[in-house]
């Protein structure tokens, strides 16, 4: 029996790997209560489905074979079947698609950006948006409007201070360049004020009833604290990197407390994950842009926090085995016409689990193949005797 299965060992290892690997790359999504909202929204053909990433830290040109062969590979799998099983509308990547980007050339950073449309796979058929990390643009030693600039024009819908303003499904988005927005006098922070304000403008323009594009454009934006009388949650999407001060305790979506493990395998990065955008910035967001859901990254953790105001804001888990042993994203939908947000946090296979079994398959086929030879190798033991 075992010398007749052993032509057939071949195809039933490959057939094993196969089958393993469609099952392990398949996202695991858990939808997460809003206590917002208790009633429940059916899905509608136009709602608006959001797969939302962050912190790839990707390598480019410094990846290794390990790199390249098995964590961009499976990376690109987790993407390919993300959309396939899930059919978001669009992406969105929250900063940090570089792990060494503020430490690299220009020439350089170009690897990490073709390495990102790399393992991207489908998802570059779809509307995408991405916003800029500190470890993409570095500390505000380095901010200015040039290198900022030349990031952003290789990455879709930055302005040239790495924030941008779009509109898909009847859902508005506003992202910020929140690195700029702790650095003090920085050319580049001031630009970012200018974008909040010129957003702010054409939102309250928008719900007043406003004369349209020429008004907006004669307005002169200036940096200032302004009363928005619109009424909070009625704002824009807004898109982060860093997450917002917090005046209360949080704790991430299984209840365990958020505390700073210092998990940065690859490098180290400009700002420590414990660094939040301070109390002004923050608040100034609220008042300018009475966010409809705030959503930002660099924690590494999933988290859904409600501040004070009750505005909601979701932190994106890092999608990369360089951070983590157990990768994630989260797919957010936009009911159609109620304002609502239904959030689910995915995670992916752990690394651990996937090395493991490829070890497992491993000592299983080498045991196949020894146990198959044992009755050819007892015969010859015999002729020879």
């Amino acid at each position: 029996m075992a010398v007749a299965l052993k032509p057939l060992l071949p195809i039933i290892i490959l057939s094993s790997l196969l089958l393993y690997e469609e099952w392990v790359s398949t996202p695991s999504c858990k939808p997460e209560p809003d206590p917002a909202q208790a009633h429940a929204h059916p899905h509608h053909p136009d709602d608006l489905k959001v797969m939302m990433v962050a912190n790839l830290l990707l390598l480019g040109s410094e990846s290794g074979y390990f790199d390249l062969l098995f964590r961009d590979y499976y990376t690109s799998k987790f993407f390919t079947k993300s959309f396939r099983t899930l059919r978001p509308d669009m992406l969105l990547v929250l900063g940090d698609i570089s792990a060494r980007g503020h430490h690299l050339r220009r020439s350089e950073y170009v690897s990490v950006i073709r390495q990102f449309h790399r393992v991207l796979g489908p998802f570059l058929d779809l509307p995408l948006h991405v916003v800029l990390g500190d470890r993409d643009v570095g500390v505000c030693d380095g901010l200015s409007e040039d290198s900022v600039g030349w990031i952003a024009r290789r990455l879709p819908g930055l302005d040239p201070a790495g924030c941008g303003a779009f509109e898909i499904g009847n859902v508005s988005f506003v992202s910020l360049n929140a690195v700029a927005l702790l650095c003090g006098n920085s050319e580049v922070r001031f630009s970012v004020e200018k974008a909040v304000e010129r957003e702010s403008v054409d939102f309250r323009l928008e719900n007043e009833g406003g004369s349209g594009d020429r008004e907006r454009k004669e307005r002169v934006y200036e940096f200032g604290w302004r009363e928005n009388a619109i009424s909070s949650g009625s704002g824009p999407v807004v898109l982060l990197h860093f997450p917002l001060s917090r005046n209360v305790s949080t704790t991430d979506f299984d209840g365990s407390p958020n505390v700073f493990d210092g998990r940065e395998d690859v490098g180290r990065g400009p700002y420590d994950l414990l660094q939040k955008l301070p109390p002004n910035a923050t608040e100034y967001i609220f008042q300018a842009l009475k966010p409809r859901i705030v959503f930002s990254a660099h924690t590494q953790e999933f988290y859904d926090h409600f501040h004070p105001d009750g505005t909601r804001e979701v932190t994106i888990p890092a999608m990369t085995w360089n951070a983590r042993d157990d990768p994630g994203f989260v797919i957010a939908t936009f009911r159609r016409n109620e304002g609502a947000v239904s959030i689910s946090y995915c995670s992916l296979a752990r690394e651990s689990h996937i090395l493991l079994a490829y070890a497992s398959l491993l000592i299983i086929s080498v045991s196949m193949l020894a146990f198959s030879s044992t009755p050819s190798l007892r015969s010859f033991k015999t002729m020879i005797t």
